[in-house]
């Protein structure tokens, strides 16, 4: 099974700069949206587009803001938010069972430079971390999907020294991902690739993607019970259309 996360940065924008075309002639089995930007009333025609997948959209009650959506070429059942009001109503998490497996489609929160939205972040990585616990005591495998607008470790963006008081790449942050690791998942990509150097999202600023000067927020955490059955991790960073790339783990269900 392919599974392929992407950061659209706005669906409507994606959708007249090859979105279709790529997602068409790729055909993952399960495609995970995030920073989708629409309500599906907003959508012109979307019967017709991609109309092979079954899907779910999970938008935020703010116009123009944040939401996710999942597209699946099999009849999966979908879920969405995590039953917490602050978080719901900014439509980050999309649920999808897959026999044994959890899969969340997350678009976690941006820290900026506010304070406030800082503990937001750390709050929402606390609070799935309480819901995948009980996942894993039931028996369950995860895997956790999207952009996570944090890079964990230093070969994971182009700039760390410089960057090490922003947001995405504070201490703070970053522990979060550490104890996720802890606490029974691992970064599929990094399992594979430990000295790989590739980025998932690149500033519109300063030629960035030309030069190559990014950063790797979109992963893949798994469970350890089925780390076994991934067969890759591969990084479409070829794929333009958006500031962020398509990413794709390939598992044996």
């Amino acid at each position: 099974m392919n599974i392929t996360t992407w950061n659209v940065n706005g669906f409507r924008s994606v959708i007249g700069k090859g979105f279709v075309e790529w997602v068409s002639s790729y055909k993952p089995d399960v495609l995970c949206l995030q920073e989708i930007k629409v309500k599906e009333d907003q959508i012109p025609n979307i019967g017709s587009i991609l109309p092979e997948y079954k899907k779910c959209w999970f938008p935020a009650e703010k116009p123009g803001y944040s939401g996710v959506a999942s597209f699946s070429l099999n009849d999966i059942k979908f879920g969405k938010g995590m039953q917490k009001e602050e978080f719901d109503k900014e439509g980050r998490v999309i649920t999808a069972e897959i026999g044994n497996i959890i899969l969340f489609n997350i678009y976690f929160p941006n820290g900026q430079r506010d304070y406030e939205r800082l503990n937001y972040k750390l709050s929402f990585y606390d609070y799935l971390l309480t819901i995948c616990n009980k996942y894993h005591q039931e028996g369950k495998n995860i895997i956790i999907t999207g952009d996570f607008n944090t890079a964990h470790n230093e070969i994971d963006l182009a700039n760390p020294k410089e960057n090490s008081k922003t947001s995405g790449f504070l201490p703070e942050e970053r522990a979060w991902i550490d104890k996720y690791l802890e606490n029974g998942f691992i970064d599929a990509y990094r399992n594979l690739y430990p000295d790989k150097v590739e980025y998932t999202w690149w500033t519109y600023r300063f030629g960035a993607r030309k030069r190559n000067i990014g950063w790797r927020l979109d992963y893949f955490l798994v469970s350890n019970g089925i780390i076994n059955r991934i067969k890759d991790v591969i990084v479409h960073n070829e794929v333009e259309g958006s500031d962020h790339c398509p990413v794709s783990l390939v598992i044996d269900i």
